[in-house]
């Protein structure tokens, strides 16, 4: 998973993209926005289409991290 900020139609905007182990996109999502909600957003709209992954692989950023704790925290019970 990762996200880039890219310009569209003149606006800028946040590129959320999941990949599989070979490289090919599997899904996206363009957002305004770069937060928790976001993230959150794109996790579980990835996860529906495609079904839980079993490794996810990200950047250092925290609004990613807290989306997938946000995802897993009912399948664990926790």
């Amino acid at each position: 998973m990762d996200e880039t900020y890219v310009k569209v139609n003149d606006q800028w905007v946040y590129l959320y993209r999941a990949v599989d182990k070979f490289g090919a996109t599997i899904d996206f999502m363009v957002s305004e926005r770069h937060d928790k909600a976001a993230a959150t957003a794109f996790l579980k709209q990835a996860i529906d289409a495609n079904g839980f992954p079993s490794k996810v692989v990200m950047d250092k950023s925290g609004a990613n991290y807290v989306g997938i704790k946000k995802i897993t925290k009912p399948m664990m019970g926790v």
